[in-house]
């Protein structure tokens, strides 16, 4: 176990399509996490930024950016990326340089205004870029990847359209209680059924949309919190960003071959699962601790593959989790109580930020209609393109 970071403060600006800059959304959240740590901007030591970056082109160093808009005041600067998993890259990076001992106080920013419709490629050709290379000589887009992986779970485990319809009705009913969420309305199953096919057997309605938004975190050493006068913070325990092993046998996109099993076994578990596992070790718990969990729904059939990845059930049992409303409010193990990216939609560096305010709130008993009762262990689960893996352990 490394040592714990607190978590003083949390903001987010709403999710949506504002047809404004990134930098507006996420000054927005770093002024209203500064607030809600009572603590001013000239009190930070170090600014990490989570990038947004297109189809393998870097878009904005993000971190000087948030700095400027901010006020230069000559804080400490870094900036990430790591695709979807850059917000818990960038938290990690913040963690370490406060139990390093080069900032007492760190602000982590992630914001996005992403481009309408699923995410494209660039043009021009990038033959030794993974990504490229799976949207132009496979065309696999986003949604044929998340139709594939609703796939192989019907045949390998006979989840049903019914199934993964019932996801999205757990989480639109949640994000209608959630005035952070792009989307508030409830849906039925019948209407995900009724949604257009986007990528077989996957409707519209069970795939999450691109959004415009931003969140942010202040975290500060475990010292400087009491000195601050915050009783009992909610902290950071663990964040693991793991890459995979060889060899690496479960195709994952945008990798398009697997490793040979021919000489060498496969390692105990996939890459998927190595990414919370390491992070229970990290902490010193294991899935059985948690009070809730806020994983990457990038369709709805992807949720159930993390209840299983997180060790919530054992394989192949995650339609039955959540048809005995397990992974619901009020049941064993609430599953993205935010609304997920069911409610929120895609903004790329913010998401994992996001995901960590929402453990935030809940561990301080702040969510409201959405609060898990008692909750005291929450972890996150996200993946980025070219093996970046992230999970946040927080407690409280």
């Amino acid at each position: 176990m490394t040592g714990e970071v607190a978590v003083l403060g949390v903001g987010m600006h709403p999710w949506g399509k504002w047809g404004r800059g990134f930098v507006e959304y996420g000054v927005t959240a770093a002024r209203t996490a500064l607030a809600d740590a009572g603590i001013d901007w000239r009190d930070v030591g170090s600014i990490v930024g989570a990038d947004t970056v297109r189809g393998g082109y870097p878009g904005y160093v993000a971190g000087a950016t948030f700095a400027k808009a901010l006020g230069w005041q000559g804080a400490r600067v870094a900036s990430v990326y790591a695709a979807c998993a850059s917000g818990a890259q960038a938290l990690n990076t913040a963690r370490a340089q406060i139990l390093a001992g080069l900032a007492d106080v760190v602000l982590v920013v992630g914001a996005d205004a992403a481009p309408k419709g699923f995410f494209r490629p660039a043009g021009g050709d990038r033959p030794d870029d993974p990504d490229w290379l799976r949207f132009r000589v496979l065309g696999a887009t986003n949604p044929t990847y998340f139709g594939l992986y609703a796939r192989r779970r019907m045949a390998l485990h006979g989840d049903t359209l019914e199934d993964f319809a019932q996801v999205k009705v757990k989480n639109a009913a949640l994000g209608a209680l959630n005035p952070h969420a792009r989307y508030r309305k409830k849906v039925t199953a019948e209407e995900v059924a009724g949604s257009a096919v986007v990528a077989d057997p996957l409707r519209l309605l069970d795939i999450c949309a691109t959004s415009d938004g931003g969140a942010a975190v202040v975290l500060s050493s475990m010292d400087f919190a009491r000195r601050h006068g915050a009783a009992g913070p909610v902290r950071i325990r663990a964040v693991s960003t793991v890459t995979p092993s060889y060899p690496n046998t479960v195709l994952d996109l945008p990798d398009i071959a697997t490793d040979s099993a021919a000489a060498v076994e496969p390692a105990d578990g996939t890459f998927r699962a190595s990414i919370a596992r390491a992070a229970y070790e990290e902490a010193g718990i294991g899935p059985e601790d948690l009070s809730l969990a806020e994983v990457y729904d990038l369709s709805t059939a992807l949720e159930l593959q993390w209840y299983e990845d997180l060790g919530l059930c054992g394989e192949g049992e995650a339609a039955k989790l959540l048809r005995e409303g397990a992974t619901s409010l009020g049941g064993r193990i609430p599953v993205n109580v935010s609304g997920g990216l069911a409610s929120f939609g895609e903004a790329v560096p913010a998401q994992a930020i996001a995901q960590v305010c929402e453990l935030t709130w809940q561990l301080r008993g702040s969510a409201g209609d959405r609060q898990v009762a008692g909750a005291r262990v929450g972890i996150t689960a996200n993946q980025g393109l070219f093996g970046h893996g992230s999970s946040v352990v927080a407690v409280r």
